[in-house]
């Protein structure tokens, strides 16, 4: 009997198709709802539309907006093309300790903390930072910015926030057998196996479309609806193949133990990390998407059962989705009606002038109708 979690009837994405005709002109799509406002002196100024899917329970349980119109993944989906490193059984050989194995699916900070963990994660193979196939750029990290103005050091590209998914990829890439310099190539062995995972996870058929990333690593392409299954299926691993199960729970682990090393200090993603150690994985991903896996947990008011959350900002701000998803579990009964200071900076965001008085907000605008 065929797997439901790996049924492909409910969301799928041709991928025979040019990605011209996956992602019709903007102008033949039906706008999305609105999802989060940006406030002035008590009136709206600016408005951010989306689209937003949770799975649950093996179904589709919430969308909102457009949730079957491909959009390019981006970074969300690091966790998922770890998992070939992880059912390769590379973690044990290399040693690998949380931090490592969390970077390898951050889009990170550059502060030293991150550097060191790649760099820590190319030695263990003998592996050099001039093999990534990542650009520079300078680290997100202020701090970490202004040491390097200070030293006159030039950004590397260890500092890539990306270096850590990289570091993995040409790991596999030797376990495979590929050509190390051509590690990002869609159609080499390694690549192959990162494809057929996302599309095992996310119950697409295989291959999953691609695009190229602001890495130079190959980007997917799927729907929110496809996001977010995938998400739910990280969350709760139970019902898949053994090795990858037990490669999920790995990931959810480390990045309990090592919330910091997937972003950074007070960013988002390491916020909610800490909201619920061990037990959920929050990832963003460029042009305002972020996915969320939630395991189960009987206490929580509604959809107790693994979650998978998607969301997709359509003008690609981040601000659009932060409180957004915040509400959202604040209506399951995730999250306390009185948030941590930590959280509730995120579930409404203060908008300053250069007085420092506060003059609007960014918050949640969408009425949610939960079935």
């Amino acid at each position: 009997m065929r797997d439901a979690r790996y049924d492909c009837r409910a969301v799928s994405v041709p991928a025979a198709l040019p990605l011209t005709d996956l992602l019709p002109p903007i102008q033949s799509a039906t706008p999305d709802p609105v999802l989060a406002v940006a406030t002035r002196s008590g009136a709206v100024e600016s408005w951010h539309r989306g689209a937003l899917a949770v799975w649950h329970g093996g179904e589709l349980v919430l969308a909102v907006g457009d949730v079957q119109r491909p959009v390019f993944a981006r970074s969300a989906v690091k966790p998922l093309q770890a998992l070939p490193f992880l059912e390769r059984g590379l973690a044990d050989a290399l040693q690998l300790p949380a931090a490592e194995l969390a970077v390898m699916c951050a889009s990170h900070d550059g502060a030293p903390v991150h550097t060191a963990a790649v760099r820590a994660l190319l030695a263990r193979g003998g592996l050099r930072e001039d093999q990534l196939g990542c650009g520079p750029h300078a680290p997100f990290d202020a701090a970490a910015r202004q040491a390097l103005l200070r030293s006159g050091e030039a950004p590397g590209k260890v500092h890539n926030n990306c270096s850590g998914k990289h570091s993995g990829f040409l790991h596999l890439a030797r376990a495979c057998g590929d050509d190390l310099a051509h590690y990002l190539d869609p159609d080499c062995k390694s690549q192959r196996e990162v494809n057929a995972a996302v599309a095992a996870m996310a119950g697409l058929p295989g291959p999953v479309p691609v695009g190229l990333d602001g890495c130079g690593a190959p980007t997917f392409v799927l729907p929110l609806a496809a996001l977010a299954r995938a998400f739910a299926n990280l969350a709760d691993p139970s019902p898949l193949p053994a090795p990858r199960a037990a490669a999920c729970r790995r990931i959810l682990a480390a990045v309990g133990e090592a919330p910091a090393l997937l972003a950074g200090e007070k960013r988002f993603c390491t916020v909610l990390l800490r909201a619920w150690p061990g037990r959920v994985f929050a990832k963003n991903g460029a042009e305002g998407v972020y996915a969320l896996a939630l395991a189960p947990d009987p206490a929580r008011g509604r959809w107790a059962q693994a979650l998978g959350i998607a969301i997709k900002i359509d003008d690609g701000n981040e601000r659009g989705y932060q409180p957004v998803l915040i509400d959202l579990l604040l209506r399951l009964g995730a999250l306390p009606a009185v948030l941590p200071p930590a959280l509730a900076a995120f579930h409404c965001q203060p908008i300053h002038n250069t007085q420092h008085q506060r003059v609007g907000e960014v918050v949640c605008a969408h009425d949610w109708r939960l079935p």
